[in-house]
C-alpha cells in the first residue's frame, strides 16, 4: 500500500488528476515528488505538499483531507484510493474502474463524467454530486456513487447511466436525467426529476412537486423488487425504502416524460 500523508495547509487549490495507483508504479519517490499538483505560478508539486512512501502496489492511501485537494481518483481505471478526510470538487471525474472511498465530504460534481467502479463519500457530497460540469454532454455515466450523507442541489443531473445512492438530497435531484437510477433513504428537496427524460428516482419523501409528474398508482415492479435485492447485497440502508407500498409518478411530461419517482405510499 502507497500512501501520500499530507504535510500541513495547503496554499492553493491542487489539481490530483494524475495522481492513481497506476500513475505512481513506475516511479521512484523522487520522481513522484517531482510531479507538479498546483493550480497556480507557485509551482506546487506532490513532494511539497505530501510526505511520499511508494511500494508499487496498486492501493494508494492519502493521509490527511482537505477541500482543496481537487479531481482526487479522476481517471482512475484501477486499484483503489482512500483519502482520510475532505475533498473538494470533480471527486473521481470520469473514472472507469476500481474504488474510491473518501471517509470525510466531497466538493462539488463529485463522480461527474465516471463511467464504472464505485465511489463511495462517508460525509456529505456539495452540488451536482453525480451531475454534468459545464458543457458536459452527461453526468455519471455507469459507475455507483455512494453518499452516506447529504447531497446538495441537483443530485444526478444529466445522470445516463449508474446508481446513486444517498441520505438525503437538496432540489432538484435528478433534473434532467436521462437514464439511471438514484435512491435516497431520506427526503429530497423541492422539483426533483426537473426535466428528466427517462431514469428512476426513489425517496423517502419529496418537497414541492412538478405540475408535470402525474400520479400512475401503487404498481409492485418487478425491477423494484431486484433493486432491493441488490441494495441488500451492498449492505445500503437505502434497501428498507424498497420494502414497502411505493406510489409512482411519471415525468417531467414537459419532456419526454418517461421518467418516474417512487415514494412511499
Amino acid at each position: 500500500m502507497s500512501t501520500l500523508r499530507l504535510r500541513g495547509d495547503l496554499p492553493e487549490r491542487v489539481d490530483l488528476l494524475n495522481i492513481t495507483p497506476l500513475a505512481l508504479s513506475g516511479l521512484s519517490e523522487a520522481e513522484a515528488g517531482r510531479l507538479a499538483i498546483g493550480t497556480s505560478r507557485r509551482g506546487l508539486t506532490l513532494g511539497d505538499a505530501f510526505e511520499i512512501k511508494l511500494d508499487g502496489s496498486d492501493s494508494l492511501v492519502i493521509e490527511g483531507g482537505s477541500s482543496r485537494l481537487d479531481r482526487v481518483g479522476a481517471a482512475l481505471s484501477q486499484g483503489s484510493i482512500r483519502v482520510e478526510g475532505d475533498v473538494g470538487q470533480r471527486l473521481g471525474e470520469g473514472m472507469a474502474a476500481g474504488t474510491l472511498t473518501v471517509t470525510g465530504s466531497a466538493g462539488p460534481y463529485a463522480a461527474t463524467g465516471a463511467t464504472g467502479g464505485t465511489i463511495t463519500v462517508g460525509g456529505d457530497a456539495g452540488d451536482h454530486a453525480g451531475g454534468a460540469v459545464y458543457a458536459a454532454k452527461a453526468g455519471l455515466d455507469g459507475a455507483t456513487l455512494i453518499i452516506k450523507g447529504a447531497a446538495g442541489d441537483s443530485l444526478g443531473d444529466r445522470m445516463r447511466k449508474g446508481m446513486i445512492l444517498a441520505g438525503s438530497a437538496g432540489a432538484h435531484a435528478g433534473s434532467r436525467m436521462i437514464a439511471g437510477t438514484i435512491v435516497v433513504s431520506g427526503a429530497l428537496g423541492d422539483h426533483p426529476g426537473y426535466g428528466m427524460r427517462r431514469g428512476t428516482l426513489i425517496a423517502g419523501g419529496h418537497g414541492a412537486l412538478l405540475p408535470t409528474f402525474v400520479e400512475t398508482g401503487t404498481p409492485d415492479l418487478v425491477f423494484v423488487r431486484l433493486l432491493a435485492q441488490s441494495l441488500k447485497r451492498l449492505g445500503a440502508a437505502q434497501a428498507d425504502l424498497l420494502g414497502g407500498t411505493l406510489r409512482r409518478y411519471s415525468g417531467d411530461l414537459a419532456t419526454l416524460g418517461k421518467g418516474e419517482l417512487f415514494v412511499p405510499a
